[in-house]
């Protein structure tokens, strides 16, 4: 299957490049190689005292062709996942994934009004709630149709929607749309507002997910509401967000939660200070309700601290119910040369939510822990980059419950990436 995938794939690369020939068409190919070693001693969750650390090296691959031609845009990204050393050196049978990360068709109706068609990312302002996931080797994307309008005097909309189904119905399937994904939605509906004016910049989103349940296939809709803004005044740069989930969650229980987030940059002669809080809203033991803000489809990594401690395909509560969280932060980033930087940031983690101590019933602090994120980042030449990370972090009891698990205390991970990206070609 992953042959024929590859195959039907360079003949579609074959085919646009060929229609490249065309004066008025431009064409491009180029490549992604990805490699990231790791070392993982509490990477997203407390390590237990009786376990070891991990290490690996895991590898993304992609060939990105864009063909270009009057109205018409078509993109086409073939992307390969893989672990070193997850086959062996002579095999005919592969794990890793391989798959189309993009297939899109793109047609300009006017101007400034577009419709696009197919796989592709859905990454909008600092990826928050809808984000293309770039640091997880695999990314996000979405298989959706959307409507894009943007003029010149800074206003843009774009209205999108989705509806999925499983495969291998076709021809076969003649009645019922049941969908049997567990973490991913059958059907959902996006607008996205936003205006710059000078120094400043808002946006607002409505995004309507719809899951089914697996008990009766009923279908519970999720809204979520928010806005983001922007604006620099003098010499600092002020942020702000808030969201708003309601409706239903998968199970049918009724949504009530939210977000809210508060930022300032300060510019310095040595270095640019960013101070700012995250809030995200959590269930406790006698809530009726769901309280717990999701950032469904965002780049947490972005967010919340480099080890992904929270909302990053893992759990952090007791009971099924998820913990929420208030994240106080500093980043910075240092300027080293003129080709390389050094990030840095703290982070102070609380629960939103009361934690509860596992074995005596009584009630714990809600203070989780500290953790420091350092990333060293150097451009060798346009076509690679090299980063290199280094985080630690101090769990306490509270922490290990929300973990469900007692570690050492301290937990930390290190990593190395190499990034190669060339145009192979392009007219």
């Amino acid at each position: 299957m992953k042959g024929i995938c590859t195959r039907i794939t360079l003949f579609a690369i074959g085919l646009l490049l060929l229609c490249a020939e065309d004066s008025f068409a431009q064409f491009s190919l180029s490549a992604e190689i990805r490699p990231r070693a790791e070392y993982r001693d509490g990477f997203k969750t407390v390590l237990a005292e009786s376990s070891s650390p991990a290490f690996f090296v895991e590898q993304r691959s992609r060939l990105n062709a864009d063909y270009r031609a009057d109205r018409l845009r078509l993109r086409m990204s073939l992307q390969d996942v893989r672990i070193w050393g997850s086959t062996n050196q002579i095999y005919k049978t592969d794990p890793s994934l391989l798959n189309l990360y993009e297939a899109y068709g793109e047609y300009s109706l006017t101007p400034r009004l577009a419709v696009r068609v197919g796989r592709q990312e859905l990454d909008y302002d600092n990826a928050r709630f809808l984000g293309n996931l770039d640091w997880a080797q695999q990314g996000r994307s979405h298989d959706a149709v959307r409507l894009m309008y943007a003029d010149t005097t800074g206003f843009a909309v774009h209205v999108g929607g989705a509806f999925n189904q499983n495969a291998g119905f076709e021809p076969a399937k003649l009645a019922d749309t049941y969908y049997t994904s567990t973490d991913n939605y059958k059907t959902m509906q996006y607008v996205w507002l936003h205006k710059t004016w000078g120094d400043a910049k808002l946006s607002g989103l409505l995004f309507n997910d719809g899951r089914q349940r697996a008990a009766d296939s009923t279908v519970f809709f999720r809204q979520t509401y928010g806005l983001v803004g922007e604006r620099k005044a003098g010499p600092v740069l002020l942020g702000g967000e808030l969201y708003y989930q309601g409706g239903k969650d998968p199970s049918g229980k009724t949504v009530s939660a939210y977000l809210a987030a508060l930022k300032a940059t300060f510019a310095t002669r040595l270095t640019p200070l960013t101070v700012g809080v995250d809030y995200l809203s959590g269930s406790d033991a006698n809530d009726t309700r769901n309280k717990a803000f999701v950032p469904l489809y965002g780049t947490n990594h972005a967010f919340y601290g480099l080890m992904d401690y929270f909302y990053v395909g893992n759990n952090h509560g007791q009971a099924g119910r998820t913990a929420g969280l208030a994240d106080v932060y500093l980043k910075t980033s240092f300027k080293l040369t003129e080709k390389s930087n050094l990030l840095a940031q703290v982070h102070h983690f609380e629960s939103a939510a009361t934690v509860y101590d596992p074995e005596a019933g009584g009630k714990l602090s809600s203070r989780l822990g500290e953790e420091i994120d350092l990333v060293y980042s150097l451009n060798v030449s346009p076509e690679f980059n090299l980063k290199a990370g280094y985080s630690q972090l101090y769990a306490t009891e509270s922490m290990e419950a929300l973990k469900g698990k007692s570690g050492s205390g301290v937990n930390q991970w290190g990593w190395l990436m190499l990034t190669f990206k060339p145009v192979l070609f392009k007219q």
